[in-house]
């Protein structure tokens, strides 16, 4: 329901076309992020170069929600689990669209980010991931000391992603900030290369 009310919020602000096309391009780049790079079976899951802070900085909240909820289709094993899966992912992206307003200055643009601010943004998904995983697992298997090993191996594997996913992060809006004309496109979001108040 919130990721509906965020895509009505975007083709509100830029129109259709915008919006679908950056959610075409997130969910593009979230089957690369799932199939197409190493993921590895840890503990209760697999652990995967998942990129949700770079999707939001990119696309902003809307697409990039439309983007990992698609993204869930191309494992159609996993599908019976779409809930958790879909909540796993969406929960901490809508994590990294409130802390960025608390932590993005309205005058800073995205590619204007420090390292500090880009690490916030990865601890935060990737902590909200890691959270969902181990709440679901634990409903499912409850607190026996195999379930909750195996839930610690995978968070302590998934959180080794922070040491990647910030560095990403800048050098994406490195490029974005080079090549600001082509940034600055209807596909991308606004707030990429302008502030808040522009």
């Amino acid at each position: 329901a919130y990721t509906a009310k965020t895509a009505i919020d975007s083709v509100r602000e830029k129109g259709v076309v915008p919006f679908a096309g950056g959610a075409v391009v997130a969910t593009a780049l979230t089957f690369v992020f799932f199939q197409v790079f190493p993921h590895f079976p840890v503990g209760v899951s697999e652990v995967h170069l998942i990129l949700g802070s770079t999707l939001f900085l990119l696309f902003g909240v809307a697409p990039a929600a439309a983007g990992l909820a698609q993204g869930v289709f191309f494992a159609p094993i996993d599908l019976p689990q779409y809930t958790m899966n879909v909540t796993t992912l969406l929960v901490p992206l809508f994590m990294v669209s409130a802390l960025a307003k608390r932590i993005i200055a309205p005058n800073t643009a995205y590619v204007d980010l420090t390292y500090v601010q880009a690490l916030k943004l990865s601890t935060a998904f990737q902590a909200g991931v890691v959270g969902w995983v181990a709440f679901w697992a634990i409903y499912g298997q409850g607190f026996a000391a195999s379930n909750i090993a195996a839930v610690a191996s995978f968070g302590g594997a998934y959180m080794m992603v922070i040491l990647i996913e910030p560095l990403v992060d800048l050098a994406v809006l490195a490029a974005a900030k080079t090549l600001r004309d082509f940034a600055g496109s209807a596909l991308f979001t606004k707030r990429l290369t302008q502030t808040a108040a522009e």
